[in-house]
This record gives structure tokens, C-alpha cells and sequence, in this order.
């Protein structure tokens, strides 16, 4: 009889997480150094050399992220987009890859503006359309890599769908988890060959921690990931491993919060007459709801609406007091921030037109704080509309 596999729960608390053997510590040790006593020429303790090729810190974090990710392993990295220049270094001169149009703006900021120079080569494409999605697909495509939900417009992409399409093709798929962390949603399940996260958000928890992680589906991507830590060096810290490794502990419990107030707030929102539009895949009026409801387990805390203008924005944002206006999501506090103006700035005018991004555009993680709290803010800041 097969041994079932512990709960969410207690994968996040115990895998990677167990006690230090010497001393009985419960939370992992820090282990800040750069290197490691060897008894003899080629006989390193218990593997260790240097910690740019491996730390026990940072070891205990790929344990938990693969097991919660249901990947066979994981390799973490200095931030999240340092992950995706990690995995787009296994390629090479003339590889290609399908993008999801509407992703973080960092992404094609990387693409287009550095790894193009280098002899990639990309399609953005709304992965939401799984006819387009296969039509962009070449000969020497490697990868779709596909967010899902996007940032900010919160729309998704069918993963299982896609995976079908892709594997017929021989190309892998990687995607973005961040917005709902493997609490909510599990790619490899779907049919994901590797996945990406930013740690610093919803894994982390606390905006405290910068990180990336990709989630490894077979040895040799695995392999490969291990050797651009080694040859690269961008490497996540001992104590940016620990830091995440203590965020995981209550990602659940946090997750649960952080849906159920969204739902709140999403609900609110969509009342407001001063809002053109709300953008959360919870609501009945989101376009892809009921694939939300089949993917997913949650629909999450970050939500997007429509102010009418940049003014607008303006005016609702200089009055927040609870929420906190600025860069990042997944943190316990409720964070807020405009899309035009930061996490889309890189992309120009022009490119947010074209993907739909407005500068009325207002996005907010919901955070922990008592939803009341979060509701009366977010009212007498619309009220300034």
C-alpha cells in the first residue's frame, strides 16, 4: 500500500524544517558562512565546500518549496527575476519562447531590453487564447511561459490546456504561481514541467524577504539550475532562506486569510459606483470564473480596479491610511499600488495600451488586518474620487 503524502499544513512546517541534529534547535540554523572545513583533501563534510554551490540553509528551503510544489526539486535565487534569468540560461542563440502578454513588467523589461541581445527570441501572446497560444509556437520554441492569474489584469490561462498543446510540440511549460502560491494552485498537477515564484511575496509573507525560486519536474533540469547557481552566482542569501523558510510555516493559515478577506473587499469594490471596473476572478462577472473554480482552490487576495483616470488614482491613493501604497503584494499588510507608475512603468505607454493597462488602474493585495478595517479605508479613499 502506497504512503499517502502528509498534508499541505504539515509539509510546510516539518519538510526542510525538522530540528537540528546537534543541538535540537526547532527553527533552522542560519548558517552564515561563505565556506567550510574539509578533514582532508577531497573529503568535504557532508558535501559542503562553499556556499555559492550550496548552504544547509538554503538547502532545507528547496526541500520545503519542492515538496510544496509537488516538484521533484527546487532551486532558489536571489529574486524573482533572477529565477527567470536562471531559466531563460538553459537556453540558447536562436531558442524561443511564448510569453503571456499581460506579466509582470520586469519580465519583458529582461526579455526585450537584455536577453534579445543574447540571441533569444520571444512572442507575447494573450495565453488566455488557446488558439493563438498554439499558433505562436515555432520549431524552435522552448518554452510557454505563461502567469496565470496576470499581473494586474487578472486574467488566466487554461494551464492544463496549454500543457497538452505544448508537450505535442515537445516544448515545456513554466509558470508564474506567485499570485496564488501552491496553497491555492498546483501547476505541476496541471501539467507544468517547471514553476516559478516570486518568494518575496505570498511564500515569504512578511515583506521582508527577496527571493525566487523555479520548481524542477525532472533531474536534469534540476542538474542544470544547480550549475547556473554555481557558474552565475545569483544565489539566495542564508538569511533570506531563513527568512522564507519561517514565512512558509503559516503560508496556510495566511492563504486562508488573505482569500477570505479578499472575496470581502473584492465584493465591496464592486459595489462602488466611483469604480469603472473590478478584476478578480472570484467574482461571477470575471470572464474566466469558472475556470478560476476548476484550477483553483482560492481565488486569492490581489484585486484590480478601474478609478476612470490617472487623476483619480491619485486623489484615492493619497488618502489610504491602513493600506499601504507601494511596490510588491503577499504580505500581511495590505499593500496598493498603480500599475502605470511602478510595477508597469518599464513598459511604456504604448505597451500598456496594448495590453490594457490604464493609468486609472489601481491594485491592491489584501492583506490580514481586520477586514472592516481594510473596507472603511479603501470607502473614505474612493470618496476622495
Amino acid at each position: 500500500m502506497k504512503k499517502k503524502s502528509a498534508g499541505f499544513s504539515t509539509r510546510c512546517i516539518h519538510v526542510g524544517q525538522e530540528p537540528e541534529k546537534l543541538t535540537g534547535s526547532v527553527g533552522v540554523p542560519i548558517y552564515a558562512t561563505s565556506t567550510y572545513a574539509q578533514d582532508e583533501l577531497g573529503k568535504p563534510r557532508l558535501g559542503y565546500e562553499y556556499s555559492r554551490v550550496s548552504n544547509p540553509t538554503r538547502d532545507r528551503l528547496e526541500r520545503n518549496l519542492a515538496s510544496l510544489e509537488g516538484g521533484i526539486d527546487s532551486k532558489v535565487f536571489a529574486s524573482g527575476m533572477a529565477a527567470v534569468s536562471a531559466m531563460c540560461s538553459l537556453l540558447k542563440r536562436g531558442d524561443h519562447i511564448v510569453c503571456s502578454s499581460n506579466v509582470y513588467g520586469g519580465v519583458p523589461r529582461l526579455f526585450n531590453q537584455v536577453l534579445v541581445n543574447f540571441g533569444l527570441e520571444f512572442t507575447y501572446v494573450d495565453t488566455s487564447n488557446l488558439k493563438a497560444t498554439e499558433r505562436a509556437i515555432r520549431k524552435n520554441t522552448r518554452y510557454v511561459y505563461v502567469e496565470t492569474p496576470t499581473n494586474p489584469l487578472m486574467t488566466l490561462s487554461d494551464i492544463a490546456a496549454i500543457s497538452k498543446i505544448a508537450h505535442k510540440k515537445n516544448v515545456e511549460v513554466v509558470v508564474d504561481n506567485t499570485f496564488m502560491s501552491p496553497y491555492f494552485q498546483k501547476p505541476i498537477e496541471l501539467g507544468a514541467d517547471m514553476v516559478l515564484h516570486s518568494t518575496t511575496k505570498f511564500l515569504n509573507g512578511h515583506s521582508d524577504g527577496l527571493g525566487g525560486v523555479l520548481v524542477c519536474t525532472t533531474k536534469e533540469q534540476a542538474e542544470k539550475l544547480a550549475f547556473i547557481q554555481k557558474s552565475v552566482g545569483a544565489i539566495m542569501s542564508p538569511f533570506e532562506s531563513w527568512l522564507i523558510l519561517r514565512g512558509v510555516k503559516t503560508l496556510a493559515l495566511r492563504m486562508k486569510q488573505h482569500d477570505e478577506s479578499g472575496r470581502i473587499v473584492a465584493d465591496f469594490l464592486s459595489k462602488q459606483k466611483k469604480l469603472k471596473k473590478v478584476f478578480y476572478p472570484g467574482l461571477p462577472s470575471h470572464p474566466q470564473h469558472e475556470l478560476a473554480k476548476q484550477q483553483m482552490t482560492g481565488f486569492g487576495a490581489l484585486i484590480t480596479f478601474e478609478t476612470g483616470s490617472l487623476e483619480n488614482a491619485k486623489k484615492m491613493l493619497k488618502r489610504v491610511r491602513v493600506c499601504t501604497l507601494g511596490e510588491s503584494l503577499g504580505g500581511v499588510e495590505t499593500l496598493i499600488s498603480h500599475p502605470a507608475t511602478m510595477t508597469h512603468a518599464a513598459l511604456g505607454e504604448k505597451g500598456r495600451a496594448a495590453i490594457g493597462i490604464t493609468d486609472g488602474l489601481v491594485r491592491i493585495s489584501v492583506g490580514v488586518e481586520d477586514v472592516e478595517d481594510i473596507i472603511a479605508d479603501l470607502e473614505q479613499a474612493i470618496s476622495a474620487i
